[in-house]
């Protein structure tokens, strides 16, 4: 077994090898960027090596650089992670030249899987279903139109080297072919360091299902079964699950077989995924076989009783697997969100910034079932341009599907994140809706569910009530404080006082009576009698355990239990619970009658002005001053997180002035162009 392992990755991922390293008794090395200096996995690993500026091209790519901190330190294996260097082939057999050892497949199954154009030749010759499309690379746009023309629309245009949704785009039409293509050799590029690209044809309403299969040098290969990940945005997973709610045994067990066929036909020797696209007739095709640790293991990891992390250090290290296909049976559900930081009242705009709050639930029970977490941040740390969006991966599980969601769902509820935009509203909103919860799902669910992006759910009645009792109950607390605060003119309130409130929730006002007392209460609770007229018609007891600086109100409606997240925000408060959000503003009944005849602020007009939604790099730009453009077109090209975001023209307009240029940096709300 190794003694000392370097993980060539960051984030979340190199905190997560770093805990099963820790548990074998190996020794870590972490590498890092600028931008990364002092991030978890650096603090948590028993070395660091600093390895380059913030850009991936000049540190997490540079072979050179990681193989001399590997000498450096006296590593002897590389655990590559995903992303990054994980499926470069070139990686292992320049570390295998310095006798340095590589955790994760040969470099010739690695070769051949990771170009997606060879890898379909050899899935049809292992007798393995394949995708119609072009069987060759697609050297330019026009190639591209003609290609797609002649597969028939829809295609999907696909970075060869790719992977995570990056340089992929679906196209319904010419125009979306020219488009798609750079766009997606341009990600290809920046990504993957390999722009070549290839056309498929693409299914409609297909889910997205894969194999984990396993595999030591001794020949052994095995799967553990699939996950499904069909519910996407721009052909990034969102949510993810082992089982799939969708498949048969007959259906699961002839995927199975195909998978290990293509493994073994490569001579598969680590821990690796092959994905399929799935019919509504359960008809399904190869689409790729990723070479590496899949971003929602954990969901198999937690249905097996499995570390594959751990089996692939032990394969890694020349040991046989030690379990057989018979062994592989699921236990229980699990289902994976991944939390991002991006705006999803902003069209899921990348949101960079610091970390200001952020609070986990703790790992464990969750209502029905159990949580675990995979993140790789702190309170305080940076979310960065340069890398993937992901905070956090929120696993809940249970005996079934439906305890599994709702243990994600209710550690949703629990989780804080400030300083910045998550996703999570949009992952309650999703887990709590309907076709979700009955298994129907599929590639387009998120545009089909959601045609004009995500503005928040429309609030339950119950959730007014918790959110009103919550906000109430809070400010009366910090009232009762403040008047308490000794040398103040007025007296504190008498014990028992009726406090009159009324809540404003995002303008709609709920007029509160609430009154703070006690009674035969478990320790550290406290209880308040509560009327809302217009969502109770009788008065509430209120009790929680709530106390001033936590981010979760935990209580219970007349013995109902519910949280809701509740932070301060400027004069009001925050509030969340699933898919709705709101904004509380709790005052005097007649300070409430004067706030209802303040006139409302004008909006300022920005019609003529185009500006950054959010920090990136300006990839291109396509106007100069004195351009004549038409509603639609293209204006500029700003890369985040390395997705590339095209900000066009929202009227027709003769361009008055340009702002910035290729290769700039631009804040959030820039200034980019300017019309006449």
């Amino acid at each position: 077994m190794f003694k000392k392992i370097l993980i060539a990755n960051r984030g979340e991922i190199a905190v997560r090898i770093i805990k099963t390293c820790k548990r074998m008794g190996i020794a870590t090395v972490a590498v890092y960027s600028e931008a990364d200096a002092d991030s978890l996995a650096v603090r948590m690993a028993d070395e660091a090596v600093f390895i380059g500026p913030p850009a991936p091209g000049q540190s997490y790519l540079d072979m050179d650089k990681i193989i001399a901190a590997c000498e450096q330190t006296g590593a002897e294996a590389v655990h590559p992670g995903f992303g990054f260097l994980s499926e470069n082939a070139a990686f292992p057999r320049a570390l295998a030249k310095r006798k340095i050892g590589w955790i994760g497949p040969n470099p010739d199954a690695i070769a051949a899987m990771g170009d997606k154009l060879e890898s379909k030749k050899l899935a049809a010759k292992a007798g393995v279903n394949t995708v119609p499309g072009f069987k060759g690379e697609i050297v330019d746009d026009q190639q591209a139109v003609e290609v797609a023309n002649d597969i028939g629309y829809p295609v999907m245009i696909k970075a060869s080297a790719g992977g995570g949704g990056k340089g992929m785009r679906i196209a319904r039409a010419e125009a979306d072919v020219r488009e798609g293509f750079k766009a997606a050799r341009n990600e290809a590029k920046s990504s993957f360091g390999d722009d070549r690209i290839l056309i498929e044809k693409f299914i409609e309403r297909p889910r997205h299902i894969e194999i984990q299969v396993l595999g030591d040098r001794h020949g052994d290969v095995i799967h553990l079964n699939e996950r499904e990940c069909s519910v996407q945005r721009r052909n990034q997973k969102v949510l993810e699950e082992a089982p799939s709610p969708f498949l048969d045994a007959a259906t699961r067990r002839k995927m199975g077989e195909q998978a290990v066929a293509l493994a073994r036909a490569v001579n598969y020797d680590s821990a690796g995924t092959v994905e399929f696209i799935v019919g509504p007739d359960k008809s399904f095709y190869f689409l790729e076989m990723n070479t590496r640790l899949q971003v929602e293991h954990p969901v198999t990891e937690l249905t097996h009783d499995i570390d594959l992390v751990e089996q692939m250090i032990r394969v890694a290290a020349g040991e046989k697997l030690a379990f057989t296909q018979a062994d592989m049976r699921i236990k229980g559900w699990a289902v994976e969100a991944r939390l991002y930081a991006e705006d999803p009242y902003r069209g899921f705009l990348p949101s960079i910034g610091r970390l200001k709050r952020y609070v986990e639930p703790a790992e464990g029970e969750a209502g029905p079932g159990r949580l675990r977490i995979d993140s790789g941040v702190r309170e305080g740390d940076e979310i960065s341009l340069f890398y993937d969006p992901m905070i956090a991966k929120v696993i809940g599980y249970g005996k079934t599907r439906e305890a599994a969601i709702d243990a994600l769902n209710v550690s949703l509820d629990r989780l804080h994140v400030e300083g910045l935009q998550s996703n999570a509203p949009f992952l309650s909103a999703v887990l709590d809706e309907p076709d979700f919860r009955a298994g129907r799902i599929h590639t387009g669910y998120i545009e089909e569910h959601f045609p004009e992006g995500f503005s928040g759910t429309a609030p339950r009645e119950d959730q007014l009530r918790w959110m009103t009792a919550a906000a109430a109950y809070v400010h009366t607390v910090f009232t009762e404080r403040a008047a308490g605060i000794s040398g103040r003119l007025t007296p504190p309130p008498a014990p028992g006082r009726t406090h009159e409130w009324a809540v404003l929730l995002d303008g709609q006002r709920f007029d509160v009576e609430i009154i703070l007392g006690s009674g035969a209460l478990e320790p550290g609770e406290t209880a308040a009698e509560i009327w809302i007229p217009a969502l109770s018609a009788q008065r509430l007891t209120l009790t929680t355990s709530w106390l001033p600086g936590q981010s979760v109100f935990e209580a219970s409606l007349d013995g109902a239990p519910f949280a809701v997240f509740l932070a301060e925000k400027g004069e009001g408060y925050a509030l969340r619970h699933r898919g709705f959000s709101a904004t509380a503003l709790v005052c005097a009944v007649r300070v409430a009658d004067i706030y209802a005849r303040l006139p409302e602020k004008e909006q300022a007009d920005t019609a003529g002005q185009v500006i950054s939604p959010m920090p990136g790099l300006v990839v291109s730009v396509a106007v100069e001053p004195g351009q004549e453009v038409k509603a639609g077109e293209p204006l500029v090209v700003v890369e985040a997180m390395k997705m590339e975001n095209v900000l066009r023209a929202e009227r027709d307009g003769v361009v008055k002035t340009v702002h910035c240029a290729a290769g700039a940096s631009v804040a959030a709300d820039e200034l980019l162009v300017e019309f006449e």
